[in-house]
């Protein structure tokens, strides 16, 4: 997508495979900060501490990861080559929990791991993955714009040519991909068809992804928007303000219970009340086949209560970024990262090989195919 005019990609290696680049979403919207990893702890920080979120770039970044760690390892003895990759891979898996890309990822680079394997042809094997991970994550977000269009095509021949109103929550799009986006993809596809669109965009705190980043993105495409504060998306929908919400996912059961950032469940509650279609983006990848009980099943990170004592902003008159404390120093708070919609308020998932009804994800097991041929230059944003 678009940055200033340019084509970009929120990852990409650099040219002589040494390092991976990656945009620094903790700057944004006000610096555009590219930021090169060189090692494993360098990218397991990342990854930690956001500057690299979404749960499909999340996958791509622990498979690069992997592929640092073996560069890494190397200079090792080839006894303890085997041990450092076990210890780098767990290193990735503590950073985020509820994200099942990053666990998928590692698992396929692991699969390469063998006690007497050759770390050289191990190296290849790694890089050979994660360039496959990625070319498969640019084939099925520009699969699941394509199938979002179709709907979207749908709901505005009832809009009179008035534009369709379209809510986000976080940001599922190319900033949390490697492109395109999963939530945002069919909204760029619709775009680029000249649908007359409108995209109302949460603020999703206490991080602000939808303030800072969704808003950004639309903004770097000319997409008509507008931020919303988290709790006034029910106030629009009570007035028909809304058409359709589509978000992303972090985790899918095969029974269609989603974990996504939080306030996505009220988000469906609201919707499911008010009579709004409400779909999930998501590439298959996402989906964990082996849980079908969201709520009891699916790990929810909870992070650092700072995050909601603290909200970090432009300041204009000294041009550089601060931090302010927003509640009084004697009060404590927590800090859910996500929580679990059940299926029951998703109206489809929108997926790289079409949309389907929760009932119907489980079907979509039969359908995943072994790999995907795109081409892809991996050395250019």
């Amino acid at each position: 997508m678009l940055v200033n005019g340019k084509p970009y990609r929120s990852l990409w290696e650099s040219k002589d495979g040494a390092s991976v680049f990656i945009i620094d979403q903790r700057w944004l919207p006000h610096r555009f900060v590219i930021e090169e990893i060189r090692t494993v702890e360098q990218m397991a920080t990342a990854i930690r501490e956001m500057h690299v979120r979404g749960a499909v770039l999340i996958g791509a970044a622990a498979a690069y990861g992997m592929v640092l760690a073996a560069r890494q390892a190397l200079s090792l003895p080839p006894s303890e080559f085997h041990s450092a990759l076990q210890k780098a891979a767990q290193q990735l898996l503590q950073t985020r929990p509820t994200a099942i890309n990053l666990q998928w990822a590692i698992e396929q680079q692991l699969a390469h791991l063998q006690e007497n394997s050759d770390p050289a042809t191990t190296l290849a094997a790694f890089l050979a993955t994660a360039r496959k991970i990625v070319d498969e994550d640019l084939h099925r977000c520009a699969s699941i714009g394509q199938y979002g269009f179709a709907i979207l095509e749908q709901l505005i021949k009832k809009k009179s040519g008035q534009p369709l109103n379209i809510l986000t929550h976080c940001n599922a799009g190319w900033l949390g991909c490697i492109d395109y986006g999963t939530a945002t993809a069919p909204i760029y596809h619709a775009a680029e068809h000249r649908l007359p669109l409108h995209v109302w965009v949460d603020e999703t705190r206490p991080w602000n992804q939808g303030a800072r980043l969704t808003a950004w993105e639309l903004a770097q495409q000319g997409i008509p928007h507008t931020v919303i504060a988290d709790n006034a998306a029910a106030h629009l929908m009570q007035r028909g303000m809304v058409d359709v919400v589509i978000i992303g996912a972090d985790r899918v059961t095969r029974t269609g219970d989603v974990a996504n950032k939080i306030g996505s469940l009220e988000k469906a509650v609201c919707a499911h009340y008010f009579n709004v279609p409400f779909y999930v983006a998501l590439p298959t990848s996402s989906i964990h086949w082996e849980l079908s009980d969201g709520v009891a099943d699916i790990p929810i990170e909870e992070r650092s209560a700072d995050e909601v004592h603290y909200v970090s902003g432009w300041n204009a008159s000294a041009q550089e970024l601060c931090t302010v404390r927003i509640t009084p120093r004697q009060s404590p708070a927590r800090n859910w990262a996500f929580d679990v919609t059940p299926a029951t308020f998703i109206t489809g998932f929108i997926t790289e090989f079409g949309v389907f009804a929760p009932s119907e994800l489980d079907t979509l097991r039969s359908k995943i195919a072994p790999s995907v041929e795109t081409p892809y230059d991996t050395t250019q944003p």
